[in-house]
């Protein structure tokens, strides 16, 4: 048996229970891993309170698509993996199909990479999802090249974390978007190259001065509702508005011709789009691992939550004061903290 956390309804974090379940046996295409770490994402609180893009199918439902552990069992028709070896699990499926929130689970293959010696599970399980959702709209979507200028709003998420190492990679510039003035010290030695605290100033104001009265290239919004139509004010003429959250949970307005701009590039996109297409999906893997591999690329993690206090994780990721990823980890394991 294996302790896995499923929900029977939609709601808050308290509809989360920890449940003894039998792991069962992987099939065609499928593996059994022992997981040692799990990542926790804004999608999961979401889907969990029915306000996903994807509803859930039926209950009780399970949750979580990114992970680290070792492979326990390879089900038939699997190639280049085998058992006893780690890996990290990144988000190529739907949560109605599969859940890593267990101590034991199945997952595809498709949706492993191989764990290299020295990278410890908290690692593995926070470093994917951030930099594959980063690299999908900056490099593959975007287009984006030296000199660009990048706006990330929510910026102490692990993504928008994710997005400003991405961006100073590429020679981009990275401006940091915040709620509060709490965390600018230390966007600003992630790598920020200004801040702006919107809770303190006009940021759209603000962006068009630091650029010149130019606006921005691109401009990733992680909270969209209202506040999108101020973004819009500070996009360049050639500029792309990326949707890649909704951590605002309110309806988002189509910026349009009374800004006065006369056209606006403003499209959504998620981490799928990567995952889910073979030939992105080999080109994000090898711009991440070089990244991680000359330590352009790191994993942020802001704090660590055992298995038991699910719950509690998902109140933190709610409370919007983590800077950088919460990983929950699992038994003994390999699992240990990462440096910040």
């Amino acid at each position: 048996m294996a302790r896995t956390v499923r929900f029977h309804e939609v709601g808050g974090p308290e509809v989360m229970r920890l449940e003894d379940l039998e792991p069962g046996e992987p099939g065609p295409g499928e593996v059994r891993i022992r997981v040692d770490a799990i990542g926790v994402n804004r999608a999961e609180a979401l889907f969990r309170s029915g306000r996903y893009i994807e509803q859930v199918k039926r209950f009780p439902a399970g949750l979580g698509s990114e992970a680290a552990g070792v492979i326990e069992t390879i089900g038939p028709e699997v190639t280049g993996f085998e058992e006893g070896q780690a890996v990290s699990v990144v988000p190529t499926f739907s949560y109605n199909d599969y859940g890593m929130y267990a101590e034991r689970a199945i997952a595809p293959a498709s949706s492993l990479m191989p764990r290299p010696d020295g990278v410890d599970a908290v690692s593995g399980a926070a470093v994917w999802m951030p930099y594959l959702t980063a690299y999908g709209a900056m490099v593959e979507v975007g287009g984006m090249r030296a000199g660009d200028v990048a706006v990330v709003n929510a910026a102490s998420s692990s993504v928008g974390l994710a997005a400003i190492h991405t961006a100073s990679r590429l020679g981009a510039t990275p401006i940091a978007v915040t709620r509060t003035s709490a965390k600018k010290r230390r966007l600003i030695e992630e790598g920020a190259a200004e801040v702006i605290v919107s809770d303190e100033e006009d940021v759209a104001a603000r962006l068009l001065a630091l650029t010149g009265g130019r606006g921005a290239e691109y401009v990733f919004d992680a909270v969209a509702g209202p506040g999108v139509t101020e973004l819009a004010r500070a996009v360049a003429a050639d500029g792309t508005l990326f949707l890649w959250g909704a951590q605002s949970g309110q309806p988002t307005p189509y910026p349009g011709f009374d800004l006065g701009m006369p056209a606006l590039n403003l499209r959504t996109y998620t981490v799928h789009e990567i995952t889910r297409d073979p030939r992105r999906m080999r080109r994000a893997a090898a711009f991440v691992g070089s990244g991680l591999r000359s330590g352009a690329f790191r994993a942020v993690v802001d704090r660590l939550f055992p298995l038991e206090e699910i719950v509690q994780a998902h109140r933190h990721m709610e409370s919007n004061t983590q800077f950088g990823k919460i990983v929950v980890t699992v038994g003994g394991g390999n699992s240990k903290p990462s440096g910040k």
